[in-house]
């Protein structure tokens, strides 16, 4: 069946849908990237090629990340009915990453066409949750900046979704340098192994070893579990099709699942102060985020920094952020932390689409300091460390 435009009014303008189709297929594969990128990028550039299915994402509203959740619906039906050949586009674990070829694009727009009632209804009862546990490859090295592993650490996870990142001390890391050269942190017998590309002058810190970390909170206003399967098979279709991410996410829904760790329901302006109070004092907090803060309304993101600085004028707190530039999009100007955001920055995220901003504040005997440290590749394909 082919959709009308004038079924029903839209939801979101059907050229933000594009746009933000186009800037997430850029970031996913930009120049240099791995090729396992390239299904990502794909199902992103045929959205926002095609009128008929731009035409069903701007049903979904703007606050639900159209683009995202149109993303992961389709693909939630393609892992669920396993359609051929499209569900052989498709990567399995264990498995290399299949290649793309020129059916792709006709198969996929298809499928969408046909499946549009099921899109839609996918989208009006779920959200785009996607935990990818590779981004922890840019906490480590933040963490190491701020030598934090000389004192135990308090873990607080601002939309923590599944709690994946709570683990990040279970997996293992690999940064792979020019010349072969590949440096390691983590736990070197975990089953999760998340590998980046050292991109830039300055190699990431590295901790001798990483922090003992005593409490490990999520907090989230709809905590997910991933032990229900329904609730695991959706987190899977958010996750980018590509191996790497989906092995990642295989092997760290196992390690949430031996190791839960508490998890509040909340809005964060509602209950991180209670949080932090029922935390010892000796210890230090770490308040992380990744990709959260980013999708804040502006009057909340303010609330939520003076809510930070209103904690770290009473105790010790780092808050280590890995999100893109604010406001989401090519309009960006500033980064969530409200540090100085260098032009060259700015002018990047036009040029090249979303990347993650590596920050980290820091409160001492209530004194601020910190600073901008790298940028991520949005699944961990790559890092660039910005400070010395």
């Amino acid at each position: 069946m082919r959709v009308k435009q004038a079924r029903a009014p839209f939801a979101t303008d059907p050229r933000v849908v594009a746009d933000e189709a186009a800037a997430v297929a850029a970031a996913w594969s930009a120049p240099g990237s791995p090729s396992s990128w390239r299904l990502t990028a794909a199902q992103f550039e045929v959205l926002r090629d095609d009128q008929e299915l731009l035409a069903i994402a701007a049903m979904i509203p703007p606050d639900k990340l159209p683009a995202l959740l149109f993303q992961a619906a389709a693909a939630f039906l393609v892992l669920e009915s396993e359609p051929q050949p499209l569900r052989d586009f498709f990567p399995r674990p264990g498995e290399p990453q299949p290649p793309l070829d020129a059916r792709f694009r006709d198969e996929y727009r298809s499928f969408c066409l046909e499946h549009r009632d099921r899109l839609l209804e996918l989208s009006a009862t779920h959200r785009y949750q996607m935990n990818e546990v590779g981004r922890c490859a840019g906490l480590v090295p933040a963490l190491a900046a701020a030598g934090a592993a000389e004192r135990e650490l308090a873990l607080v996870d601002v939309g923590t979704g599944a709690g994946l990142a709570l683990q990040f001390d279970r997996y293992s890391y690999h940064f792979n340098g020019p010349g072969g050269q590949v440096r390691t942190a983590g736990d070197p017998d975990s089953a999760v192994r998340i590998e980046t590309e050292v991109r830039g002058g300055a190699p990431p810190p590295l901790p001798a070893r990483l922090p003992r970390v005593s409490e490990r909170i999520g907090i989230d206003v709809e905590p997910l579990d991933v032990r229900d399967p329904e609730v695991r098979a959706w987190l899977a279709a958010c996750i980018p099709q590509e191996i790497g991410a989906v092995t990642r996410f295989h092997h760290a829904v196992d390690v949430v699942t031996r190791e839960p760790a508490q998890m509040v329901r909340g809005d964060v302006g509602d209950v991180l102060a209670g949080v932090l109070e029922a935390i010892p004092t000796e210890r230090l907090v770490c308040l992380t985020d990744t990709y959260v803060n980013v999708f804040f309304a502006a009057e909340q993101l303010r609330s939520f920094r003076a809510l930070v600085a209103d904690a770290g004028a009473t105790r010790d707190l780092d808050w280590v952020s890995i999100d893109p530039l604010v406001p989401l999009g090519a309009s960006a100007s500033d980064n969530v932390l409200g540090l100085p955001t260098p032009p060259a920055l700015v002018e990047r995220n036009r040029r090249d689409g979303v990347f993650g901003v590596v920050g980290r504040l820091a409160y001492r005997d209530g004194h601020r300091s910190g600073g901008l440290l790298g940028l991520a590749h949005p699944g961990a394909a790559w890092l660039e460390w910005l400070a010395g």
